[in-house]
């Protein structure tokens, strides 16, 4: 055997564990692809469902909101229209029930001087004798 002859034998030993290693690597590389495929399977076969899930409260959460909206809408409305009416029912009230009370203290003022005078008015009456 000449050396042409070594050197051929030494690179067709070479490629040889070359080309075991490299087919051992791609048996090792799709065994971790199977895995990393079931793994994505797993998440996807859980996220789905988690996104419908998530998808579902949100749309009943704007439901929600819609319907606060709606009730802050008729609390403003019921609110106006009750500072209206209380304003209207000031305006119309406030000064009638003045009077009233005007008129009452004075009678009552009146009645209290009336009272009070009839005790110290026991001296005869000005054109009256005893």
């Amino acid at each position: 055997m000449s050396a042409a002859d070594v050197s051929v034998l030494v690179a067709a030993g070479v490629c040889l564990v070359v080309a075991v290693l490299l087919i051992r690597s791609v048996v090792v590389l799709r065994g971790q692809v199977r895995q990393l495929a079931s793994v994505a399977e797993d998440l996807r076969a859980q996220a789905v469902p988690l996104v419908a899930e998530a998808h579902r409260v949100v749309d009943q959460a704007a439901t929600e909101m819609e319907r606060v909206g709606a009730v802050l809408d008729s609390t403003e409305s019921v609110h106006q229209t009750v500072d209206s009416a209380s304003r209207l029912a000031y305006r119309a009230f406030a000064n009638p029930v003045v009077k009233v009370l005007a008129v009452r203290a004075g009678a009552a003022g009146g009645l209290r001087r009336l009272r009070s005078d009839a005790p110290r008015s026991a001296a005869p009456l000005p054109g009256k004798r005893n």
